[in-house]
């Protein structure tokens, strides 16, 4: 079973100007949309609409408005009880496509909120499950938690994937090679901060067709325990580096209508792939597809298979 952990759920409410965003100005809403979000549960999403078992792990109160979301969707969600209410991330879309991010920080958790929330997910995974880390850590669990549940779902016999960015990841790129996943999925900004180099001009050199920067530094951490390693880079592609060496694909053309999610889709993309037992190239494959039909969506709103067109994504081998 595929199994994620949102330790930092979200409302996505995504507004829609019809124009452009000017600060200080007033502005007229033309669409109005709110999604369950956080990162772990657009995987879950992901893997749902694809067919495939998958448990979500969440922290929320028993009457938050994001649990009747998700029990619309049919995901199998598990979830621990808190006092404070799940955050409402705002996403604001404006011309010329141009998307603004406004996130809340999240309800501050206990002590026994956080405990109660890991023996959740340790009670669930077991031998075999891959576990899903993804997204910001909720305030109040420590920043070295995604550390502490590698390697407690490793002692388990699961397989952990982590998404993450700041002080969480650099907490878990400390922790290498003696504490590493069997998955990482760093953007280039998020693989400029582990390795010590700038993301920004890692994805501009992919985009102008150098690829070396991001295959070294993702291979660079692939050589200090991860098992595989796939980068998104926007608009130049993605790369997966993993023990048979590194691939690359490019983006597929197609319309922009909101970013938002894309990662996450092409994180559940992965895991279907790996799930059916295709080799890297397929699964780089896959889940660029997964990330490029993300794009053309509104909102969050994570694609199901007929959405995603896998025979138009092509994968060279670097």
């Amino acid at each position: 079973m595929i199994i994620t952990f949102t330790a930092n759920p979200s409302l996505d409410r995504t507004v829609d100007l019809g124009g452009p965003l000017t600060p200080g100005g007033v502005h007229r809403i033309g669409a109005d949309r709110t999604q369950p979000g956080g990162k772990g549960i657009n995987v879950a999403l992901g893997v749902h609409r694809a067919g495939l078992p998958v448990t979500a792990v969440l922290p929320a109160a028993p009457e938050d408005p994001l649990l009747p979301l998700l029990a619309a969707e049919g995901l199998t969600v598990r979830s621990s009880p808190i006092a404070g209410r799940v955050r409402t991330n705002l996403t604001v879309l404006s011309s010329p496509q141009l998307t603004t991010k406004l996130n809340e920080p999240g309800a501050t958790l206990s002590a026994s909120e956080s405990a109660a929330l890991e023996q959740l997910l340790l009670g669930i995974a077991g031998p075999l499950d891959t576990v899903m880390l993804s997204g910001s850590l909720a305030p109040g669990l420590p920043v070295d938690e995604y550390v502490r549940l590698v390697q407690l779902l490793h002692d388990q016999g699961a397989r952990v994937g982590v998404d993450t960015s700041d002080a969480p990841l650099m907490a878990l790129a400390a922790a290498l090679p003696q504490v590493a996943p069997d998955f990482l999925k760093p953007n280039a900004e998020e693989l400029g901060q582990i390795v010590g180099t700038d993301g920004d001009a890692l994805e501009q050199q992919a985009a102008d067709g150098d690829l070396t920067g991001v295959r070294e530094a993702a291979l660079d951490l692939h050589g200090r325990g991860v098992g595989a390693v796939l980068v998104t880079l926007g608009g130049a592609g993605g790369l997966l580096a993993t023990e048979g060496g590194a691939w690359y694909s490019p983006s597929a053309a197609g319309p922009v209508v909101s970013t938002v999610g894309a990662g996450d889709s092409a994180t559940a993309g992965y895991l279907i792939a790996r799930d059916l037992g295709e080799d890297p190239a397929q699964r780089l494959a896959r889940a660029l597809a997964y990330g490029t039909a993300a794009v053309g969506l509104p909102g969050t709103t994570i694609p199901r298979p007929d959405q995603v067109r896998i025979d138009a994504t092509s994968v060279v081998r670097l």
